[in-house]
């Protein structure tokens, strides 16, 4: 957001061109544009609602009837949207894509995305993992273990190379990880 804040402080506060604010911050002149006229605005997306054109009104009761015949079978045996698909496409010659069965399936079912936002404490979590990597020591090539946290508020990563992956090794990688991030 920083680098559109400043443009738009250079554009109107300070009232230097498009061409001297792209060249000032080493950018194009397009982009300066679009961040001058609100067109495009970081971290903001545009999204498209389009309505499906091969959805019908017989498409979408044809589906309701499909779910109205599978109202008492167990739930291993209910209709996925691409099970509809191939079933609209063999009996109704639909010649509409999956993504937009799904969509249907999805309003009628009334099915929504949750989104849950992971937010942590300074200090709170962190999650750690081993890898290997492949390294010239003294000018021979040695296999070594890394020992990696990553704290969740964060994401500051500590990595360490060990021999082995043994217990030892894992104990004094969050010893030195600790020390690291001064404290727990």
């Amino acid at each position: 957001m920083g680098q559109y804040e400043d443009i738009r402080r250079y554009i109107e506060k300070e009232g230097l061109s498009e061409r001297a604010v792209a060249k000032l911050m080493g950018i194009s002149r397009n982009t300066v544009r679009k961040y001058r006229n609100g067109d495009v605005i970081p971290g903001k997306r545009n999204v498209q609602n389009r309505a499906a054109h091969v959805l019908t009104e017989k498409v979408t009761e044809t589906v309701l009837g499909y779910y109205e015949e599978e109202k008492d079978a167990p739930s291993k045996q209910k209709y996925t949207a691409r099970s509809i698909l191939k079933r609209l496409r063999k009996e109704e010659e639909f010649v509409g894509s999956y993504s937009s069965v799904k969509h249907l399936v999805r309003q009628l079912k009334g099915v929504t995305q949750v989104f849950i936002p992971l937010e942590f404490d300074p200090g709170q979590a962190a999650q750690v993992d081993w890898g290997s990597a492949v390294v010239y020591m003294n000018g021979h090539r040695t296999k070594v273990e890394l020992f990696c946290m990553r704290l969740c508020n964060s994401a500051a990563p500590f990595v360490m190379a060990f021999p082995t992956q043994r217990y030892e090794s894992f104990l004094e990688g969050h010893v030195k990880a600790f020390e690291f991030f001064k404290g727990t």
